[in-house]
């Protein structure tokens, strides 16, 4: 005979429902139905977090999915967009070290010198030694990479623009300032 947990209500079962979850029971999503079933399960079990970081999972790879059909018709990658979108704020020469290009994408140098490898046998980048500093090699944009950044980043920034729709200004303000939040701690425990 198995033996199933008691699921006798809580006070939190009898609890009415707050405004947020009303819309949850209108409009349910699959993150609120791994909710309700870790509460159905385990109604002891505190799984709120899953609100949050399990959107913020979902969305990630939504956002991913939608931004790499772009690059797909480009030919590239995301981190061949990140590379030559960070060249080319940087203003003229348009040049970067790898350690510096590593640090802002948060790869290892071994990741980035196998990024800037196929860069440069694609003609997006060239790399350069420093002269004052012989160990030190810049990447820096090639005419061709430059041409091609500036060809995409209307379309990557019209994107991103559409899938913020559903939110009104105020509310992309008040996102992006919790994400900022949230990204300071995840740095935190790393």
């Amino acid at each position: 005979m198995s033996h199933r947990p008691d699921r006798r209500s809580t006070a939190s079962d009898s609890a009415p429902s707050a405004p947020k979850d009303r819309a949850r029971e209108d409009h349910p999503d699959e993150v609120d139905r791994i909710i309700t079933e870790w509460r159905t399960e385990r109604p002891g079990l505190d799984a709120s977090s899953i609100d949050v970081v399990g959107r913020i999972t979902r969305c990630g790879l939504l956002v991913r999915n939608l931004s790499n059909r772009m690059y797909d018709r480009h030919s590239i990658n995301q981190s061949i967009f990140d590379v030559l979108a960070s060249l080319r704020r940087m203003g003229p020469p348009y040049r970067k070290t790898a350690r510096e290009l590593a640090t802002s994408s948060l790869l290892t140098s071994g990741g980035m010198t196998m990024r800037l490898d196929r860069m440069e046998r694609d003609g997006l980048i060239r790399r350069i030694r420093s002269a004052e500093d012989r160990r030190s090699v810049y990447a820096e944009l090639t005419p061709a990479g430059f041409a091609l950044i500036d060809r995409i980043i209307d379309e990557h920034l019209e994107r991103e623009r559409e899938m913020l729709e559903s939110l009104d200004p105020e509310e992309q303000q008040q996102l992006a300032g919790l994400l900022k939040k949230l990204e300071t701690r995840l740095r935190d425990l790393d």
